[in-house]
C-alpha cells in the first residue's frame, strides 16, 4: 500500500492543474476493492506530503462517508489541510455524501457545517452543493436552499462570503424572483453583505 502511495505521488506531482484524474483514479479503487482496504488506503493518502496525493484520498473519504468517523474526519480534520486545491475536493466529497445519503436525509448534516467555527467547513457545503438547485430536494424546494445560503450572507470569512454570493447567484439562473425578493430584504449596512450583494445580484437588472 505505501509503495502504492510512492507511485501516486511521482505520478500526481506532475498535475499542476484540475482533479479529475485523482478523481477517475479514486473512483476505479474504490469499486475496485473492500471498503475497509480503501479506508486505510485514503487515511495513508491523506498523510502524503504531496497535496495531489492529498486530494486522490479526499476523493475516497467522500466514497466513504457514509461511515460516521470519515464524516466527521472530513468536517474536523480535512478542513483544515492548508490548501486550497484540498479544499475544493473536500466541497466535492461533501456532495459526494449529500448524494449518497440523499439530499434531503442530509438536512441535519448541511446545517451542522453550516454552522461549523471553521470556515472551511461552511464553504464546503456552500460550494460543494453548487448549484444547490439543481440537486435532488433543492430543485423542489429552492427556498430552503436559498434560505441556507443567504444566512451566512455576513460570514467573518472573505472566503466563505464569496461562495455564499456565486451560490445564490447561480441559483438566479432559474429563480431570478426567488432571489431578487431575498435580495430586497437585505440591509446594505456593512461591507459585507454588500460585497455578497453584488456578486449575487449580477443577473438582477
Amino acid at each position: 500500500m505505501k509503495e502504492y502511495i510512492r507511485n501516486l505521488e511521482k505520478e500526481f506531482s506532475l498535475i499542476e492543474n484540475g482533479f479529475k484524474e485523482q478523481e477517475k483514479r479514486a473512483l476505479t479503487d474504490y469499486k475496485s476493492n473492500e471498503n475497509e482496504y480503501i479506508k486505510k488506503l485514503a487515511f495513508l493518502a491523506y498523510k502524503s506530503h504531496t497535496y495531489q496525493v492529498r486530494m486522490y484520498g479526499v476523493f475516497l473519504f467522500g466514497y466513504l462517508s457514509e461511515q460516521n468517523d470519515i464524516l466527521a474526519f472530513m468536517r474536523d480534520e480535512v478542513s483544515k489541510d492548508d490548501n486550497w486545491r484540498v479544499q475544493e475536493v473536500l466541497a466535492k466529497a461533501f456532495d459526494e455524501f449529500c448524494k449518497k445519503t440523499g439530499y434531503e436525509n442530509s438536512l441535519s448534516i448541511i446545517d451542522e457545517w453550516l454552522q461549523n467555527s471553521n470556515p472551511n467547513t461552511r464553504r464546503a457545503v456552500t460550494e460543494g452543493l453548487r448549484i444547490w438547485t439543481s440537486r435532488p430536494y433543492f430543485k423542489d424546494n429552492p427556498n430552503e436552499a436559498i434560505r441556507r445560503i443567504a444566512n451566512l450572507k455576513e460570514d467573518a470569512s472573505e472566503y466563505v462570503r464569496k461562495s455564499v454570493g456565486n451560490a445564490l447567484r447561480g441559483i438566479s439562473k432559474k429563480f431570478l424572483e426567488l432571489i431578487k425578493a431575498e435580495l430586497n430584504n437585505w440591509k446594505l449596512e456593512s461591507k459585507e453583505i454588500n460585497q455578497v450583494y453584488k456578486l449575487a445580484s449580477k443577473f438582477i437588472s
